[in-house]
């Protein structure tokens, strides 16, 4: 019986946060499998701000639209439109932006496998885990990419449908909201508290109807979309995104999505595809097992709150997870692994927290979505806000602005402010 083949990290899942961390780690010289399975494409809005493009080296050639304005509307229709100042957020396709990360981490020596993640268990012959998966697609000729890699390859192809063991010293789980890797390594058993979002893909028609803007977001915040969260019209050039999301279980998404295309008139346009995932509540209490086994993305808990952006902490936590992986297996002390979610949490956790409370209070009643959107007219919230967005961080430079939002903010809690 051949022995499984060795890998330093086998990273589950291919979506930003995966294919992030096999990038990092194979551009390093490890030996990195990426294990990804077929066809799925996460509904999302497709929002990247600059940031990510700067700090993940992604060309502008990916995006397929620049937003330039965002537009709020409330419960009554009040639109408040934010526009961002000398900058534009970046729209992507997920079906093609994804594929090229994975692409690039291929290019990179991490060697690509298209199969369904079946079992963890900790290498009982040594330091390291055995993970067990179903293959899908044959292994293709040449898929190893650097000689390296092809000195260790298989002889022989692995037929579709084979069960495949390979061990590895680290393993990242970046396998979504449901995480197999953490409820088998790390949660022990325990699911992630999810929301659940939905969306269409919609072909852009050549002549557009009234009031559409190919170059705004338009985000809706009415309790007939969702119960809790918000609803969206995003343009992607060619296509856009309408979906919303909610964490009650008994809300239609798709009956709020096709109203929510009825009321912006977006009825009438051909539906390309329909797509629907959970979506991690909030961050995991523990990312790692402290000894071979580390989350990124999703499987992490890191989308944030009261916005849904998860792209960019996606690709950030693959980042963090593919660095305490390498320090890992350099001091072989596996209690590196929990530095990954130190690092982000340290950098991020404020953020969330905010965005957390923020949602929890405002999202809670048409009432407060009202006045919420009104808030936002506020140019002092929309600067904040904006530069907190673009940048990732909070602004604590403008702190008579600070002062500003806060005396207002409180006029709007307690109904002293006009909508």
């Amino acid at each position: 019986m051949s022995q499984p083949e060795m890998y330093d990290v086998v990273v589950v899942g291919g979506g930003p946060a995966g294919a992030t961390a096999a990038d990092d780690l194979a551009s390093k010289g490890l030996r990195v499998l990426l294990l990804d399975r077929a066809g799925r494409i996460k509904p999302c809005g497709g929002a990247i701000p600059p940031r990510l493009m700067r700090d993940f080296a992604i060309p502008e050639s990916l995006l397929a639209a620049r937003a330039t304005c965002a537009r709020m509307v409330s419960p009554a229709d009040q639109q408040v439109d934010i526009h961002i100042q000398g900058g534009y957020v970046g729209m992507v396709d997920r079906e093609v932006f994804d594929e090229w990360l994975r692409e690039r981490a291929a290019s990179h020596g991490a060697i690509r496998r298209t199969g369904r993640f079946e079992r963890y268990e900790a290498d009982p012959d040594g330091p390291g885990a055995l993970v067990h998966f179903t293959a899908t697609q044959p292994r293709r000729p040449g898929a190893a990419t650097d000689s390296a890699a092809a000195d260790h390859a298989e002889s022989d192809e692995q037929a579709a449908g084979e069960a495949v063991c390979v061990r590895a010293r680290v393993v990242i789980g970046a396998d979504g909201a449901r995480s197999q890797v953490a409820r088998q390594a790390v949660t022990m058993g325990k699911p992630a508290d999810c929301v659940f979002a939905y969306h269409e893909i919609l072909q852009a028609p050549e002549v557009k109807p009234a009031g559409y803007d190919e170059s705004r977001c338009d985000v809706y915040y009415r309790g007939t979309v969702s119960p809790d969260f918000y609803g969206w019209v995003f343009p992607h050039g060619d296509t856009l995104s309408v979906g919303t999301g909610s964490a009650d279980k008994g809300f239609s998404l798709r009956h709020a999505t096709a109203e929510l295309r009825q009321s912006a008139g977006l009825g009438g346009f051909t539906t390309l595809r329909r797509e629907g995932a959970p979506l991690p509540m909030r961050p995991l209490k523990r990312w790692d097992n402290g000894r071979d086994v580390v989350l990124a993305g999703d499987a992490a808990g890191v989308v944030a709150p009261a916005s849904g952006e998860g792209i960019y902490y996606a690709m950030l936590g693959g980042r963090l997870a593919a660095q305490a992986a390498q320090e890992a297996i350099t001091a072989n002390d596996g209690r590196k692994l929990a530095l990954a979610r130190k690092r982000f949490m340290g950098e991020h956790g404020r953020v969330f927290w905010v965005l957390g409370m923020m949602q929890h209070f405002w999202y809670g009643s048409d009432k407060r979505r009202e006045r919420f959107v009104a808030m936002c007219r506020d140019r002092d919230v929309q600067q904040l806000t904006f530069d907190a967005y673009m940048n990732k961080r909070l602004v604590r430079a403008k702190p008579l602005a600070h002062v500003r939002i806060f005396f207002k903010d409180m006029a709007h809690l307690l109904g002293l402010a006009r909508v």
